[in-house]
């Protein structure tokens, strides 16, 4: 088993550090690009509103840190033109990837052709250098049939990543449906990421989720390229274990 040493030394550039609050500033995005650069250990990328991309790209003064931002989020509408939209404009502004909120409503419901078109009309907009993140929102999900459905369909129309969770449901991050989503992965054969988000906070829950990409893809699949952690509570115990 890893220490708790080894967990932070291979958690800490997998993080999204993240500022998606219902009040961030312009000096709250200072502060985080400031805390970013500041790390002993970079973390992957910065996760942010899409109307602080333009300012977080000119901080980050050419810093070797991916800039995500969100769009359809966090509801996970149906309205493709707006999101296309949304996609271009924060593109233009400097961000490299797009974490898409799936309409996750609408594939509950059976239509799975509104949930395609959703993904395929941001992974059209991506340059080739950008990626998309699609999250599953599986905590709102009914069951382990669905969470595999929703992430086989994510990969099928473009993901790069599929990821968890918003972090805005009750139910965010958990093992279960990890361990699901990480078997899709494995069994389409797809050079696809995945990312845990919402509600991790310990190095304990780091650990757990290290090791189940381990146990399932093998320990050469966890990299940046590969597997992310949206969770800035948790860089402070990853921190501390240094």
């Amino acid at each position: 088993m890893m220490d708790d040493r080894q967990v932070a030394l291979r958690a800490i550039p997998l993080i999204d550090l993240t500022d998606l609050s219902e009040d961030c500033t312009p000096a709250k995005i200072d502060a985080l690009v400031a805390r970013a650069l500041a790390l002993p250990i970079a973390v992957a990328a910065l996760c942010i509103w899409p109307q602080f991309v333009a300012q977080a790209r000119a901080s980050l003064d050419g810093a070797a840190i991916k800039l995500a931002t969100v769009v359809n989020f966090p509801h996970g509408g149906e309205d493709v033109e707006a999101v296309r939209a949304q996609t271009r404009a924060a593109l233009a502004d400097g961000a490299d990837e797009i974490d898409l909120v799936l309409p996750w409503r609408a594939l509950v419901a059976g239509h799975d052709a509104v949930a395609r078109e959703m993904v395929q009309a941001v992974a059209r907009e991506l340059s080739p250098a950008a990626q998309v993140k699609v999250i599953i929102e599986s905590g709102e999900l009914p069951d382990a049939k669905m969470i595999a459905h929703a992430s086989r369909l994510a990969i099928g129309e473009g993901a790069d990543f599929i990821k968890t969770s918003t972090g805005k449901t009750q139910v965010s991050a958990t093992p279960e449906a990890a361990r699901i989503m990480l078997r899709v992965i494995r069994d389409t054969g797809a050079n696809v990421g995945f990312k845990a988000s919402g509600g991790l906070r310990t190095l304990a829950q780091a650990r757990e989720y290290l090791g189940m990409a381990d146990e399932i893809l093998g320990a050469d699949f966890v990299s940046p390229a590969h597997f992310r952690f949206g969770a800035s509570s948790l860089l402070d115990p990853l921190l501390a274990a240094l």
